[in-house]
């Protein structure tokens, strides 16, 4: 179970821009480069936003308006569960009488798990389950929207700067003079307008646009540059000699979930709108083809493409280990799966001389013969009547032979006495390519021809033994 309680014992390379050592769980094939493909080296898109507690989904413009948060669900902000509503009956006036009350209907937050509720803060109860709950108001807001406002300004300025010197550029090759047949071709075709930089409520001329010149009405914004403060405020007098109540302080993780409050008692610690999460697909960099995509619906968890390479490659996994000594060789039992229905040819090769990527410490003995594994069949278990193929194994190569899968032996020689035993080899294999365009078949060809794949492949063995 290498490859699923220990991910890290069997490693596969991938060769790019850098070297990727990964397990194949969590590794892609691409079957128009026929190569593997790790997270680094893939196209990340997002395809979809949802909130993971209502599965509310919403375009990409309309996330970033709510700050990729949900309106609707919360986040406790002791704990970070999800917060649910509940319903509590509380006695109201009566509007006609009110020395009568009656038993009122009142909707509030709390957290299952730490017992939170909105409550511990004073937050008002709400007649309706669903509706606007009561949020603190930074008093810092108005200047960071002015500064968003001024930066904003700022770089369209400057972006106006730069077309203005490439427009300068190319005006030696352009008229000085405009005709009135050339006016009339700007305005007729806006021309104009597509040169004049984008904003609302400036006044469209042909002329002015080919300029690029600011417009004068437009009002600019100016801010007041922060003062640093030489005295601050000094600590109560009983600050480092009152006892601290560890339940009213805040940890550091929750300061840090409300960078804009930043609460420092826990009477201050008011409820965070859940964050929401995307559904993205993978692309391959070199072919541009696509090697994840999900369905568009957040409650679906199916994919329309999903190219794990556990269902492409033969999966390499360590079965026993003998106790390694160093320098006395010993026999390790791994197994071979075959993930496709095609019968599968394996061939084990060391590893070249000055090989860069052999960080072997052990010296192999791998089997001189081919490997043959039987296709993938899901329902040959149950097949009581099925005979099974021969394959004249060798007992000392192949240990066993179930379905689709072979255990077999290599042997192993530490070379050093201390550290872990790592040993290397290449897994060759041929891989038939379905997914690609098959060209009308001639006489004597038999389906798609198969291609030969060729992966590095790295066994962590463990420490030698005592």
């Amino acid at each position: 179970m290498a490859s699923l309680l220990q991910p890290d014992r069997v490693l596969y390379l991938v060769s790019g821009e850098k070297k990727i050592r990964s397990p194949l769980s969590q590794l892609y094939f691409c079957r128009y480069c026929s190569e593997l493909r790790s997270l680094e080296c893939v196209s990340h898109e997002v395809d979809s936003h949802y909130c993971p507690s209502c599965l509310e989904n919403m375009p990409s413009a309309e996330a970033k308006l709510k700050k990729n948060r949900c309106a609707n669900c919360f986040d406790c902000p002791c704990c970070m569960h999800t917060l649910s509503t509940r319903a509590t009956n509380i006695p109201a006036p009566l509007a006609d009488d009110p020395a009568k009350t009656t038993m009122k209907k009142a909707y509030y937050l709390a957290c299952g798990f730490c017992r939170w509720t909105s409550r511990d803060v004073g937050m008002a109860d709400k007649s309706v389950a669903s509706g606007g709950w009561q949020e603190p108001d930074n008093p810092h807001s108005l200047r960071i929207s002015k500064l968003i406002e001024y930066y904003q300004q700022l770089a369209q300025r400057e972006k106006v700067e730069r077309d203005r010197k490439k427009l300068a550029r190319r005006r030696a090759y352009m008229p000085l003079a405009f005709s009135q047949h050339t006016i009339h071709v700007v305005e007729k075709y806006g021309l104009g307008t597509r040169l004049q930089r984008q904003r609302s409520g400036a006044p469209i001329s042909s002329i002015s646009g080919l300029s690029l010149k600011e417009n004068e009405d437009q009002k600019e914004i100016k801010i007041e540059p922060a003062q640093a403060l030489e005295e601050v405020e000094p600590l109560p007098e009983d600050y480092y000699t009152r006892p601290i109540n560890l339940p009213e302080v805040t940890t550091l993780r929750q300061r840090l979930l409300q960078p804009d409050f930043q609460p420092i008692c826990a009477s201050q610690l008011y409820p965070r709108h859940k964050h929401l999460l995307i559904k993205r697909s993978l692309r391959c960099r070199k072919c541009e083809h696509n090697l994840s995509k999900p369905e568009f619906n957040p409650t679906s968890i199916k994919f329309k493409i999903q190219l794990v390479a556990v269902n492409y490659i033969p999966e390499v996994r360590i079965m026993s280990i003998p106790n390694l000594r160093y320098m006395k060789e010993s026999q390790v039992l791994l197994t071979l799966t075959n993930p496709v229905e095609n019968l599968t040819h394996v061939t084990l090769l060391p590893c070249e001389e000055g090989d860069q990527d052999d960080q072997s410490t052990a010296k192999v003995v791998l089997s001189p013969k081919e490997l043959v594994l039987a296709g993938k069949d899901a329902a040959a278990e149950y097949d009581e009547l099925a005979e099974p193929q021969d394959f004249q194994d060798d007992p000392d190569i192949v240990a066993f032979r179930k379905s689709n899968k072979i255990g077999f032996f290599i042997k192993v020689t530490p070379q050093q006495e201390e550290g872990e035993v790592t040993v290397s080899f290449k897994l060759r294999h041929d891989f038939r390519n379905l997914a690609t365009p098959i060209r009308p078949m001639e006489e004597g060809e038999q389906g798609t021809e198969a291609v030969w794949l060729v992966h590095h492949v790295e066994l962590s063995l463990g420490p030698l033994a005592a």
